[in-house]
């Protein structure tokens, strides 16, 4: 893993996630390279028009950006974000981002510009931070990883966005379209420092960015994420009209007050009863869906991504050489 300051001059290799139409990307696009040749770095960037190469691309460029002391920058959502990092991680190369979701809970919490320029040019202003990453398995995972209804409430969204657009909106209707069905309890064992206890919950949810549990108003917990731990939510188990009363307290930010269970670990194994027959279970981790093998194993690395925190922003660089000016002394 590298300690120190990548050279001055160290060359950029972007993964670009596709995402909207084709024009919007394309000024993406244009926008990276132009405002990276006006400051003299050299730039390689790939565009990912199939999710389903995001993974193979990523580890490409992780490869090159090894090869030649370069830094992996990943441009997108968390769940590019997500995917770019993990190969980051395996490939031990410094990392970037530049946020361009709908959340961007992972770049917020590091002070990362949503504004696409101004990432940029806080991208070459940057410097290196170790920061901790979750695993499920052997999954990274920036922001959290859930299993039970979670995992239901993205494909709904994921769902929806693709018929009524991205926004904060379209991601609260399909929550309450998901809270109004059925609901299935998860029945599960949990395994922390060798002691065991059963579980039944709707969905089991690990969080590891301060910003999203102080959102939903799990601020008290957010000590232990900076302390190095992984924190666990699992609501006890309720009707449709708890449930919704769960929604309403999350997106108010006083999910604090309902009737959860939350822990923090360094290590949790879930496993689910022989009964269920269950060798496979639906996993989300930064949005991305996948099944993964059982029994799920949960831990945190921490320092084990090294992270290129933000610079200075323009507007700061340019009040800062103002002031200079006129106080010279």
């Amino acid at each position: 893993m590298p300690t120190t300051e990548p050279r001055p001059d160290a060359p950029f290799f972007i993964v670009l996630n596709a995402g909207s139409g084709s024009s919007e990307t394309e000024l993406r696009r244009s926008t990276i390279e132009t405002v990276l040749a006006a400051a003299g770095r050299s730039c390689q960037l790939e565009l990912v028009g199939d999710p389903a190469q995001l993974q193979n691309i990523a580890r490409s460029m992780a490869g090159r950006a090894v090869a030649s002391g370069g830094i992996l920058v990943a441009a997108g959502g968390d769940g590019t974000i997500n995917t770019v990092a993990h190969e980051a991680v395996l490939a031990g190369c410094t990392f970037g981002v530049l946020p361009q979701g709908t959340f961007n809970y992972f770049g917020r919490t590091h002070g990362i510009p949503e504004d696409l320029t101004e990432a940029v040019y806080s991208l070459l202003r940057a410097h290196v931070r170790a920061v901790q990453v979750g695993m499920i398995n052997d999954k990274v995972f920036l922001v959290n990883a859930s299993v039970g209804m979670y995992p239901k409430l993205l494909e709904e969204r994921e769902h929806d966005k693709r018929h009524y657009g991205r926004s904060r909106l379209v991601a609260i209707f399909s929550a309450i379209k998901i809270m109004l069905r059925p609901a299935r309890h998860l029945r599960v064992t949990l395994e922390q420092d060798g002691k065991q206890r059963r579980l039944r919950t709707t969905t089991l949810f690990v969080g590891n960015n301060r910003l999203q549990l102080e959102q939903v108003g799990m601020g008290g917990l957010t000590g232990a994420v900076e302390e190095g731990q992984l924190v666990a939510i699992a609501p006890r188990p309720m009707g449709k009209l708890g449930l919704f009363g769960l929604l309403v307290r999350a997106a108010l930010g006083r999910l604090g007050e309902a009737d959860v269970e939350a822990f923090a670990f360094k290590r949790l194994t879930v496993s689910t009863p022989a009964v269920y027959g269950r060798k496979r279970l639906k996993v989300a981790t930064d949005g991305e869906i996948e099944k993964m093998a059982m029994p799920l194993h949960f831990r945190v690395l921490e320092g084990r991504l090294h992270l290129m925190v933000q610079g200075p922003s323009r507007s700061q660089a340019r009040s800062a050489a103002d002031s200079a000016l006129d106080d010279p002394a």
